[in-house]
């Protein structure tokens, strides 16, 4: 495979990665406020608002998937250093291309059952049980796309 292609498309996957973590970044910001609003709305004028939950329980779904993968490029995620730190380099590389493994197969699972159940949502034309009645299909696909980003990065690590 040509090596310039294979270049420009980790340039253009880190840039995805960025651009989730801005949009992560964003979002705790946006909830910050949002909730700072609702209680001063709440409690200080008695007028509560009916969207706020809604929206940040949206945001809250994004955070986790549209972020891992590039927390995962930086490595971010937990680990056992502890337990680490008693191996030998050898058993060290071992455990971590294990490790790799059972997070691809893990991810690739949960993004395909991801696409099942949001083209399942999207035909039966689901929509959510609060104010807004959002379409509740485009909200879920955050989900199997965090999936794909982290399997990706996941494979790249390998």
């Amino acid at each position: 495979m040509n090596k310039g292609f294979i270049v420009r498309f980790w340039i253009i996957f880190d840039r995805i990665l960025d651009i989730g973590m801005i949009i992560s970044s964003v979002s705790v910001f946006f909830l910050a406020v949002a909730v700072c609003y609702d209680v001063v709305a709440r409690y200080f004028f008695n007028a509560p608002t009916s969207w706020v939950t809604e929206i940040c329980s949206i945001l809250l779904l994004f955070l986790p998937f549209i972020a891992g993968g590039w927390i995962m490029r930086r490595d971010g995620h937990v680990k056992m250093d502890l337990v680490l730190d008693m191996m030998g380099p050898r058993t060290k590389a071992a455990s971590g291309l294990l490790a790799l493994t059972i997070t691809i197969l893990t991810c690739a699972i949960l993004m395909v059952y991801g696409i099942k159940i949001t083209a399942d949502l999207l035909e039966m034309n689901y929509r959510t049980d609060t104010t807004l009645r959002l379409p509740k299909w485009p909200l879920l696909t955050v989900i199997p796309l965090g999936f794909f980003l982290m399997v990706v990065q996941a494979m790249r690590k390998m």
